[in-house]
Order: structure tokens, then C-alpha cells, then sequence
């Protein structure tokens, strides 16, 4: 990460403060606003301190093996933290017709291109077909006139167009060490709405939307409380979460209740370390 780069991302968070309008807002709204506001601080907080990004763990194997267990900071949050679906890839030589189906049939935006030890290639999106199938359909109607009268068969659309002739190459790919604010900003500057994630060999091992990865960085309330209450109170520290309310505002996590005096400290860390959470207001009583 270099200088301009956290430039830019700091006076982006400055300026989504002061587009804020001064009425009061809608919920919906004043929700959108928060949400895009921690995410340009989680991109500033992560450009003044970025770190390289650790590479994989070798099992005995030679298969990689990356670390799953939650993160403490947004900037130690990894691709393979919240990878959660596999990906279907297309052979180079599958027909025009093929890979729009697929698309349609699957409700996809894009599909990768792999070879035969699923190495992705390249990547075919919807703008890709559809720029084809408008140079198709226009040839057609040039050329059908001149079939009936010789007598030829017209050919189907797309005929002799395969993904190799319509994919976008290099493909834009991640790995799963790759740091969740890399591949975020990867997804902003290049326009796509979903990055592929390749193993060490390049190889096809899932995918992730751009919703997806906003949601990694910036998640609501209503998921940072719940992490509070399962994972710290519960899991952690082993404490009933009845004795300790969490109430969660714009990344505000206010803690009442009571509480053993040797537990108030590090519930308040652990709570602190969570991705997301802007500040930890103490109002525990110690026992």
C-alpha cells in the first residue's frame, strides 16, 4: 500500500462524512450512510498500516492450509475467512449457447474459464455475450438473405463461438490469504461484481461477490451484537450472556450488567477486537 493510496482512501471517509445532509435522514438512508462511512475508515484504517500478506501454510501433503480462525482487525481479515461457495468453471472450447444457458440457468454475471487441470484462463461476463450475440444477430441479417437463395442452412446463433473466443483474459483473481480490503479494492477499480479465488497452483476454488465482501468489512449492528453474545460471552469467557446486556449503534458497543472483576477487562478487549466495532462503552459493574 503506498502513500497515495491512503491518501485517497482517508479523503474519501473525510468526504462521505460531509455529503451526510444535514435534515435528518430516513432510516434506510441514515443506515446506507453508516455502513458506506465505516467502510471508507475500514479502507483508510487498513492503508496507514497494511502489511504484507502472509503466505500459506505447506502440509506434509503440499496442499495448502490457511488459517480460519477469526480475525482480530479488519485488516488481519482474510479472503478465507468468509469464503463460503465453490465455482463451476467452463472448458475454453464450450459453444456460445452452452455458456449463456448456464449463465441464464444459473442466474450468474460471469463464469470462469479453466483448462484441464482447472486453472482459470480467463473469464466470460453477460456484456461478453451480449456484445457477441448483437455482432451475430447483425451478420445474420445480412448473410440470411444470401442463404435461402443459395440454399444453405442458416447457422444457429453463435456457431463455431466458443468461451475461448469470448473470454476476458487476464482474469482477475484472489487467493485465499489475500487480505479482504485488497480484494475489495480489486473489485471497486476494475468494475466486477464477483472476484474468483485460486489456490497456489491457480487453480478454481470458490468465489466471492462484491456484497459479500462490503459485508465482510462493514456488517451491521445486529451481526456484531451477535458475535458479542455467542462467541465472546458465551464460547470465550464462558458467561452466561443474561448478565451482561449488548446493545450495538453504528458500531458503538455499549456493555451494562454485571460481570466478575477479572472478566470486565477482557471482555472489553475481546469486544474491541472484533472487525468493525468503532468504540466499547464500559457501563459494567464489577463483582
Amino acid at each position: 500500500m503506498n502513500d497515495r493510496d491512503a491518501r485517497e482512501a482517508g479523503a474519501a471517509s473525510v468526504e462521505a462524512r460531509r455529503s451526510v445532509p444535514i435534515a435528518a435522514p430516513k432510516p434506510a438512508e441514515e443506515s446506507r450512510q453508516n455502513m458506506m462511512v465505516r467502510y471508507l475508515q475500514a479502507m483508510a484504517s487498513h492503508a496507514s498500516r497494511a502489511e504484507e500478506p502472509s503466505p500459506p501454510v505447506r502440509t506434509m501433503s503440499g496442499t495448502a492450509r490457511h488459517d480460519v480462525t477469526r480475525p482480530a482487525t479488519i485488516a488481519d481479515l482474510q479472503i478465507s475467512h468468509i469464503l463460503k461457495r465453490t465455482a463451476t468453471g467452463v472448458a475454453p472450447d464450450t459453444p456460445f449457447v452452452d455458456v449463456a444457458r448456464m449463465l441464464a440457468r444459473e442466474q450468474l454475471g460471469a463464469v470462469p474459464v479453466v483448462d484441464s487441470t482447472q486453472r482459470v484462463v480467463g473469464v466470460v461476463a453477460e456484456s461478453d455475450l451480449l456484445a457477441r450475440a448483437v455482432a451475430l444477430t447483425s451478420a445474420d441479417e445480412h448473410t440470411g438473405a444470401l442463404d435461402r437463395l443459395l440454399g444453405r442452412r442458416p447457422r444457429g446463433l453463435g456457431a463455431g463461438v466458443t468461451a475461448a473466443t469470448l473470454m476476458s483474459t487476464p482474469a482477475l483473481t484472489v487467493h485465499p490469504w489475500t487480505p479482504v480490503v485488497e480484494a475489495a479494492r480489486t473489485a471497486a477499480r476494475s468494475r466486477i461484481r464477483q472476484v474468483y479465488v485460486i489456490d497456489h497452483k491457480g487453480r478454481l476454488v470458490g468465489v466471492v461477490s462484491r456484497s459479500e465482501l462490503l459485508h465482510a468489512l462493514v456488517r451491521d449492528d445486529a451481526a456484531i451484537r451477535a458475535e458479542v453474545v455467542s462467541h465472546v460471552l458465551r464460547d470465550e469467557l464462558e458467561v452466561d450472556p443474561s448478565t451482561v446486556h449488548v446493545q450495538v449503534r453504528h458500531g458503538v458497543v455499549v456493555l451494562t450488567g454485571s460481570l466478575d472483576v477479572d472478566l470486565v477487562p477482557r471482555l472489553t478487549d475481546a469486544v474491541a477486537r472484533i472487525p468493525d466495532v468503532l468504540e466499547v462503552a464500559d457501563h459494567l459493574t464489577a463483582v
